[in-house]
């Protein structure tokens, strides 16, 4: 595997939630499973090089007599990711099918940002 992916810095809050995180030449893709999850439980924000993925369920507050037990009232996950590039900020997209996140973050054209300097 490509030795960019080992730049990614990572960290937990809360529950870990695993990624996978393809380099597809002109966009990062990063895919991340989240069985159980509504689309509108989850939220994705980019903050300069940081993509975060947070993921929060409640079930319902339903009592009813049929519980002997009941230990799935809340589920929460988090992941944030240093990306190694920068990206296109505006042109990031994401989709949730099938209990399946996938966020695309185009790379940013890399532009030479120099100046030539003349000398006198």
């Amino acid at each position: 595997m490509s030795e960019r992916f080992d730049e990614f810095e990572e960290f937990d809050a809360g529950t870990r939630l695993a990624v996978d995180v393809e380099d597809a030449g002109d966009a990062f893709v990063v895919t991340a499973d989240l069985p159980g999850f509504e689309k509108d439980d989850i939220d994705v924000h980019l903050r300069e090089d940081t993509l975060q993925i947070d993921a929060t369920h409640e079930e319902s507050a339903d009592t009813g007599e049929d519980y002997i037990r009941r230990e799935r009232s809340k589920r929460s996950v988090t992941r944030s990711l240093t990306l190694p590039e920068a990206v296109e900020d505006d042109a990031v997209s994401a989709s949730f099918n099938n209990g399946v996140l996938t966020v695309e973050l185009p790379k940013a054209d890399e532009e030479d940002d120099s100046t030539s300097i003349d000398i006198a």
